[in-house]
Formats: structure tokens, C-alpha cells, sequence
């Protein structure tokens, strides 16, 4: 039978499952058997958990852990270990490039797209002596790095970045990019490229890009969009102007590739405090400087904020904030309740 030939990765020039395979044939069977089913070395390429290899021999999960860190001492200190030093050097110059700190999952998916080949790969990662892994929490990703200064620099210009930002705030790409700069003066210039920036935003949990391309607090439903009313967001802002709810809906199709009920929609720009109706149908932003509530409401606010005013005032003005015929203001004014004029034909609030 023909045995396959075991390639490269795509990033490497060396064979990552010949390297693993020479490494773990310098332990006992045991051992060996704990590091294949703990980082899915073998045929099947699931990592296993501690307990469940325990509940296979019998043992306690802390003795599962005693026997994996003893491996892994033993093979630092094994002549197979000088072996694979190249392995090593090749890895520690894929992170550098990458920009000397970076994302586990973005590491491994730049190095190979193989599952199996990428469990090789993380298993020398932990094994290897120049790499350093930042644990996850819940501010920053799970990452490997071979410089703690620069991995410290960059979580806390990571920090103040996110800080220097508003829930409210979506920055376009750009922008984005050269706000981090600030953050980063003292950062090596050979780092200083748009991939690399944009490879270490994506180590903070804290922020986050949009469908848009554009960034800024994580948790924000400007960027964490959920449903139908938050790309009803992006779409309506994308487009600039008010847009009629059939029109919002056809919009989420085109530019997001997703199922947008005419119905719904409406339902949900109608619940959503970001979207002001302007009449007929169509909604706006409020973010626009658009005024919540009914035409009645609309000529209130403005006579509080610019005093009394005449029809012709009133019903210019009125027209640059709702979609409605100009009767439909000047009915709105003979409301004694509301608004009074007076002889000079000024219309104001009644008190």
C-alpha cells in the first residue's frame, strides 16, 4: 500500500508532521499517546480533553496534566528537540512578519488551512522555547508572540485607543488606522503597515469592525449587528439621506446578502429610538439632527429653539425634516392648544 507523502505547509518550507512525529517517538508510549489526543496529533483531529483521556486510562484529570508536562520537559531535553530548531527559527520569523504579536486562529489559518496540519503547528508553538502566548480574556484574544515588551506596548495602545472612543463612534478604516498610529509612536516603523495594524485591532475584544469596514467599540450594535433594525443602521446610514422602509429593506439584500422582510423592517425601524420618522414611509437618523415625534412636535421644538416664526418660516424649515405637504403644517398651526399667532403674523409656543 502507498503510503501518502506528507507535505509542507503552506507558509513553511519544513514538514510540520514529520518534525512532531521524530519529536514524540523520544517518549514512552503513554506519554506519547496523552500529546496526540491532547493537541490532535493523530488521525483524528479533535483535541481531547483532560478528563476524558482520564476516564480512558482510569486516572484523575491532574494526573492526565502531571503526564503532558512532564512530556513536554522531556522533550526539551531530548536530542530530537536541537532537531527541529529550524522549525522553530522559520515559526519565530512567520510571527515577526506577521507584526511580532498575533491572534492564535489568524496565525495558524495564515500558516495552513489543514486542520490537522494546524494542530502540528500549535504543538510546536507550545513546544518551541521563543514563543510566548498571551491567555485570553476578556479584553484580548487569545495570541502568540516573541517580544513581551512590544506584546505589552500593543495591549495598552490597544487600551487607550478603545478609550479614546464613544459607543456611539463608527470610524471608517483610515481613520481608524492612523488614531491607533498615535497610540503606537514608539512602535518599530517595520511594523508600521496597514495588514499589521489592522492584524493587532483585531487582537482587543473590545473593538470591533462592522460589515461596512467600519470600527469601534465591540459591543456596540453599530458594530455587533444583531438583526434586521441594527443593518437597517448601517444601510440607512451608508445611503445618507432618508429612505422609505421598502426601500431600507431592499438595501439590506443588496449590500449585506440578507433576507430582509418588507414588514419586518418597517417593525423594526418603527421600535428603534436611532430612526426618526419623516413621513410617508420614510425614516432618517436621528444622529442627522432629526427631530423625534409628530409634525406637531417638530414645530414646537424648532419655535422653542429659534423663537417665533412665520408660516412661510415655519413650512420651509419643516420641509428639511419630514416628508409632508405643506398643508399638513399649516393645519398643524391653527391648533390654539399649541400655537399661537400673532399680529404680526408670528406663530409661537403657548406656554
Amino acid at each position: 500500500m502507498t503510503q501518502p507523502v506528507e507535505k509542507t505547509a503552506d507558509k513553511t518550507s519544513f514538514k510540520p508532521k514529520t518534525i512532531v512525529k521524530k519529536l514524540l517517538s523520544a517518549l514512552p508510549e503513554r506519554s506519547r499517546i496523552v500529546l496526540e489526543a491532547r493537541f490532535g496529533l493523530g488521525a483524528d483531529t479533535e483535541r481531547v480533553t483532560l478528563e476524558s483521556i482520564g476516564q480512558r486510562y482510569g486516572i484523575t484529570r491532574e494526573r492526565v496534566r502531571q503526564i503532558e508536562n512532564h512530556a513536554i520537559a522531556t522533550l526539551k531535553k531530548s536530542p530530537t528537540f536541537a532537531d527541529a530548531a529550524v522549525a522553530f527559527a522559520e515559526l519565530e520569523q512567520i510571527i515577526d512578519s506577521l507584526g511580532g504579536i498575533v491572534c492564535e486562529d489568524d496565525l495558524l489559518a495564515f500558516i495552513t488551512k489543514d486542520r490537522s496540519m494546524q494542530n502540528h503547528i500549535y504543538f510546536l508553538l507550545v513546544l518551541g522555547d521563543p514563543f510566548k502566548y498571551r491567555k485570553e480574556d476578556d479584553e484580548i484574544e487569545r495570541c502568540w508572540y516573541v517580544d513581551q515588551d512590544l506584546a505589552n506596548k500593543i495591549e495598552k495602545s490597544l487600551q487607550a485607543l478603545y478609550h479614546s472612543i464613544s459607543d456611539e463612534d463608527l470610524i471608517p478604516e483610515g481613520e481608524m488606522i492612523d488614531r491607533f498610529l498615535k497610540q503606537l509612536e514608539t512602535i518599530n516603523d517595520k511594523h508600521h503597515n496597514d495588514e499589521v495594524l489592522k492584524r493587532w485591532l483585531s487582537i482587543s475584544k473590545n473593538i470591533g469592525k462592522n460589515p461596512l469596514g467600519e470600527w469601534g467599540h465591540a459591543a456596540s450594535p453599530n458594530v455587533k449587528t444583531k438583526g434586521v433594525r441594527d443593518y437597517a443602521y448601517l444601510a440607512v446610514k451608508k445611503h445618507g439621506s432618508p429612505l422609505h422602509f421598502r426601500e431600507v429593506a431592499k438595501l439590506i439584500e443588496k449590500t449585506f446578502n440578507r433576507a430582509a422582510h418588507v414588514a419586518t423592517t418597517h417593525n423594526e425601524l418603527i421600535k428603534d429610538d436611532r430612526f426618526v420618522l419623516v413621513g410617508r414611509g420614510m425614516y432618517a437618523l436621528k444622529e442627522w439632527g432629526y427631530t423625534s415625534g409628530v409634525v406637531r412636535d417638530v414645530i414646537r421644538e424648532m419655535l422653542k429653539r429659534d423663537g417665533a416664526l412665520t408660516k412661510d418660516e415655519i413650512i420651509d424649515r419643516v420641509l428639511k425634516e419630514r416628508h409632508v405637504k405643506p398643508g399638513t403644517i399649516v393645519v398643524n398651526l391653527q391648533n390654539q392648544k399649541y400655537f399661537k399667532r400673532s399680529k404680526e403674523g408670528k406663530f409661537s409656543v403657548v406656554r
